[in-house]
Parts: C-alpha cells; sequence; structure tokens
C-alpha cells in the first residue's frame, strides 16, 4: 500500500512538472481573427511585419506589396504589425498606397517589441524573423516563408500554384 501510495505521489510530482514547464499562451484576439479568415475558400495572405524593421520597409521601398495586392484583388491580404507594443502600422503602409485596398486589412498583435513577452509564435506556427509571410487556401497553410524580404515573383508563382489542383491525373507514371 505504501508503494501504491509513492508511486502516485511520483506521478503527481511528474504531473505538475511538465504542467509547470509548458507554457500555454492564450491566443490573442487578433489571431483569432485571422483564424477565422484564412479559413475562407480563396486565397489569403498573412503578412507579418513591423515598420521599424528594414527589410518590411525594403518590400514596401520596392513597390512590390502594392503591385501584388491590385495583381491578385480576389486574395485577402492581412498586414498583421507584430513587435510594435500593438500598434498597426497603418501610417506607413498608407504612404504605400496599401490602406485603401478593397482586399487590404491591417491589424496589430498587442504584444511587446521585446522581451520574454514578446509573441514567439502566430496561429500556432512558430514566429522569430520578420517579415514572415504565410499563404492559405480554405484554412490550409500552402507556404510559409520566413527568411525576410519577400521575392513577389516567388510569391506570385506560390498564389498561383495554390490555386491549382496539385494533380497528376493523366500524366505518365514512372516505372519502378
Amino acid at each position: 500500500m505504501v508503494f501504491l501510495h509513492m508511486r502516485m505521489l511520483g506521478f503527481s510530482l511528474l504531473a505538475a512538472l511538465v504542467a509547470t514547464t509548458t507554457t500555454s499562451r492564450a491566443e490573442s484576439a487578433v489571431e483569432n481573427r485571422v483564424r477565422d479568415a484564412i479559413k475562407a475558400p480563396d486565397l489569403t495572405v498573412v503578412h507579418l511585419w513591423a515598420p521599424w524593421c528594414s527589410n518590411c520597409q525594403a518590400e514596401l521601398k520596392n513597390g512590390g506589396w502594392l503591385k501584388m495586392v491590385k495583381e491578385n484583388p480576389k486574395t485577402k491580404f492581412i498586414f498583421v504589425s507584430v513587435w510594435n507594443n500593438g500598434n498597426d502600422g497603418r501610417g506607413m503602409l498608407e504612404r504605400f498606397g496599401l490602406v485603401n485596398q478593397p482586399n487590404v486589412t491591417v491589424t496589430a498583435d498587442p504584444g511587446p517589441r521585446s522581451g520574454d513577452a514578446k509573441i514567439k509564435e502566430f496561429v500556432g506556427l512558430p514566429l522569430s524573423w520578420i517579415p514572415t509571410t504565410l499563404v492559405y487556401k480554405g484554412g490550409d497553410l500552402r507556404y510559409a516563408l520566413s527568411y525576410g524580404e519577400v521575392r513577389f515573383p516567388v510569391l506570385q508563382q506560390f498564389l498561383e500554384d495554390s490555386e491549382s489542383e496539385w494533380s497528376h491525373k493523366g500524366e505518365p507514371k514512372l516505372e519502378e
């Protein structure tokens, strides 16, 4: 009987240790709205950025985002400012003609820019670098670009590929 109690005590201690070392972060209202948006059957591009980030600024300066938004009117673009103390960066996006586009939404994560409280994931995906660009269709993540400045011809190709069936029906199979 003592052995059984010791075993239960050990299990309880192990469970408590696991519970305290596992971090559980509640998603923000912004993340919940983005999750709802990416479930749409059409393409949705989620762009995580900040106005202070030089790579993010370079993407805006070259006009790539405005061109991308205008050339893909059926695609929703959500610009989520992160690591910016809750500021959405609307002023900078407005300067580059993005705010008034009908397929653009501008929002911000409420979190701080630095420190331990800075978000490290967004909609369940790791966030360690900005800009980060995510392409969704029907709730499925099709592409995740987390390496810095996006190459807009590559992003355009990803959007086109995301609209395809990704099927090889009718093509000859390789011999085994």
